[in-house]
């Protein structure tokens, strides 16, 4: 089995009201994410690649037309936690890129989640 990943960042603000009003993220803050997808295949292609990097300019181009420097609550169905944001863009990248297998948003440099079905 081969893995790849490849990452890319976006800066966005967030509000989780759904939290106690004392709790700091339940107040708008923001974060500098960043996305790692992450595909898999058995088998590489004639160039020996899972996926051509180049290949995936598309999603950096989504990232920063759709999250970048905007409000995550305006932009994300649910609530705009970093699980949701990774589900969020899982669903909307595994039509196109048929070798993904999960997508990690990290919010800060010690945290991260990955969402796998």
């Amino acid at each position: 089995m081969y893995k790849i990943s490849k990452q890319f960042s976006f800066s966005a603000s967030h509000i989780l009201d759904l939290l106690p009003e004392d709790h700091p993220c339940a107040r708008m803050h923001g974060h500098n994410y960043v996305v790692t997808i992450h595909l898999k295949s058995e088998t590489s292609d004639k160039y020996g690649f899972v996926k051509d990097y180049n290949a995936l300019k598309f999603v950096k181009q989504f990232i920063d037309e759709t999250l970048d420097h905007r409000h995550l609550n305006d932009r994300i169905p649910d609530i705009p936690t970093s699980e949701n944001i990774a589900r969020f863009l899982y669903e909307h990248f595994k039509p196109e890129i048929s070798e993904l297998y999960a997508v990690e948003v990290s919010e800060t440099p010690q945290t991260s989640c990955i969402y796998e079905p």
